[in-house]
């Protein structure tokens, strides 16, 4: 029987990749150094509609992360420095904790968590500007968006 994510984890461990979908929110909605409502309001969602929408490998992210998104959030956004690049560096430096966390889930689990953040660092870009998510995504955003700071996760049983 396969382990839920929280019985792979430690407590400290698993709040850190919770908190991590308000990090790349913050990250990716205020690099251009404005964070809009849409932004937040469509940040908000998306967590609420992955909470019972996900792969069997997320099982309790984002179930967890749901209740406290927008509190999160809100105590993350006035906790980082309002300068925009130390704020960045700091997110950078926080979600770059999550490498060892990555990587010792089994693969499979590790490689569903990386390439969810890479999807909902994409959503929040998109959720803001440009015509019908076209060309919404600005050059501030698309230096975060690929999340550099996050080992990629490789799962060989994928590749055939």
């Amino acid at each position: 029987m396969k382990q839920k994510l929280q019985e792979q984890l430690n407590q400290e461990e698993f709040n850190k990749l919770v908190a991590a979908l308000s990090r790349v929110t913050i990250l990716i909605a205020g690099s251009d150094g404005q964070f809009d409502e849409q932004e937040k309001e469509w940040a908000e969602k998306l967590t609420h509609i992955r909470s019972y929408n996900h792969p069997p490998a997320l099982e309790g992210l984002y179930e967890t992360a749901d209740p406290v998104f927008s509190d999160q959030l809100a105590a993350m956004s006035k906790a980082y420095p309002e300068d925009l690049e130390q704020r960045n560096r700091q997110i950078q430096s926080d979600l770059a904790e999550l490498n060892p966390i990555l990587a010792k889930l089994d693969p499979k689990t590790g490689r569903a968590i990386y390439k969810s953040l890479k999807s909902f660092a994409k959503h929040i870009a998109r959720s803001s500007g440009g015509f019908l998510g076209f060309g919404s995504i600005s050059a501030s955003e698309a230096k975060w968006i690929e999340l550099p700071m996050i080992n990629p996760i490789e799962d060989e049983s994928e590749e055939e």
